[in-house]
């Protein structure tokens, strides 16, 4: 008479394998999202040597954007202009879209390194000095129109300023 399927011993012995490479898959996966924004991890101090001229805020698209990339460009245009009017007709503050396959936009992309749909914020110096940074956080608040608005407004405030402490 026949005991069970054959496997079930070799299940058994797999199994516990299994899990383990799942949690530790999870463990790596996740490793880096612990620290808090403007914690011990945050640049606190201004990677320009000068005063800041300007701030760019560039939403890069790919050729087919899904419909989180146009929720983040049109949240971001919808932010800069309610919020930074009067920086935008001064120049001090600028924004855009860019399609990172448009030949006529490869120097830009390229200065910020750009390969896909992001959120980018390049920050100048009266020095002559560039930082640029590519902000992941605002995909986490897609699903939250006036959080998203409030940290973008908060960030590019602090760029304005000079400051870089998150």
């Amino acid at each position: 008479m026949p005991r069970g399927p054959a496997c079930s011993i070799t299940g058994r012995k797999v199994l516990p394998l299994v899990a383990l490479a799942v949690l530790l898959a999870f463990t790596a996966l996740f490793a880096g999202c612990t620290a808090a924004p403007g914690g011990a991890d945050a640049a606190t101090i201004s990677p320009l040597n000068g005063t800041v001229t300007k701030v760019e805020v560039i939403h890069f698209t790919a050729p087919n954007q899904c419909y989180s990339c146009v929720v983040l460009g049109d949240y971001a245009e919808e932010t800069v202009k309610t919020h930074f009017p009067g920086e935008l007709g001064s120049g001090k503050l600028v924004f855009d879209h860019v399609d990172v396959a448009d030949p006529e936009k490869k120097e830009i992309v390229e200065r910020y390194g750009a390969t896909g749909s992001s959120l980018w914020i390049g920050t100048y110096d009266d020095q002559g000095g560039f930082s640029k940074e590519e902000d992941t956080r605002v995909w986490y608040k897609l699903n939250d129109k006036p959080g998203f608005m409030q940290y973008l407004k908060t960030l590019i405030g602090m760029r304005l300023a000079g400051d870089f402490s998150q």
